[in-house]
């Protein structure tokens, strides 16, 4: 019969990707508390909130993200464009997790795209912003099969990072 393991009883190793997720106006605190919380569980560098300052006195927000907000690096800027152009010209590929007209599936992401990460999401009633994806160097989307064309921002979040560092794990092994 299995066990239900605690956290210190896995073998889980502790890593770090160089990837930043920059949020264009999530404005739900149970988004951005379950954001922190896959911040943490795929090690990535930070969260950029944009437009929309997280409130980090909000109940909702710190059950959800069960004191990850304590541990992941975040910055805020008011403008998602400062915060690209900072980062693309540090050397981050700019990559949006939306539905469009040129986006591929997630699954086919390949390490040659992801050296150094910032990965957009947006708002969770419009998705990114047009200024925004105009930055944006590629886009990848979530298949979907049922009649919806979105999904939560924090599934689709999860979804994404899942994929990635998959990608980056066999890259990193090799």
């Amino acid at each position: 019969m299995s066990k239900q393991l605690s956290h210190s009883e896995t073998s889980f190793q502790e890593k770090k990707f160089r990837i930043i997720l920059l949020l264009d106006n999530v404005t739900g605190d149970a988004n951005m508390g379950s954001l922190f919380r896959l911040a943490d569980a795929f090690g990535i560098e930070k969260i950029i909130f944009t437009g929309t300052r997280p409130n980090l006195s909000s109940n909702r927000l710190t059950r959800t993200a069960r004191n990850t907000h304590k541990q992941v690096s975040f910055e805020f800027y008011e403008e998602a464009i400062e915060a690209i152009e900072k980062y693309q010209n540090s050397g981050y590929t700019c990559l949006g997790l939306e539905i469009t007209s040129t986006s591929r599936p997630i699954q086919e992401i390949s390490e040659t795209v992801i050296d150094r990460l910032l990965l957009i999401a947006g708002n969770e009633r419009h998705g990114i912003s047009e200024e925004v994806l105009s930055r944006c160097e590629r886009n990848f989307h979530i298949e979907m099969f049922g009649e919806n064309s979105s999904m939560n921002v924090a599934q689709s979040v999860g979804i994404a990072l899942y994929e990635i560092t998959k990608v980056l794990n066999k890259f990193h092994k090799k």
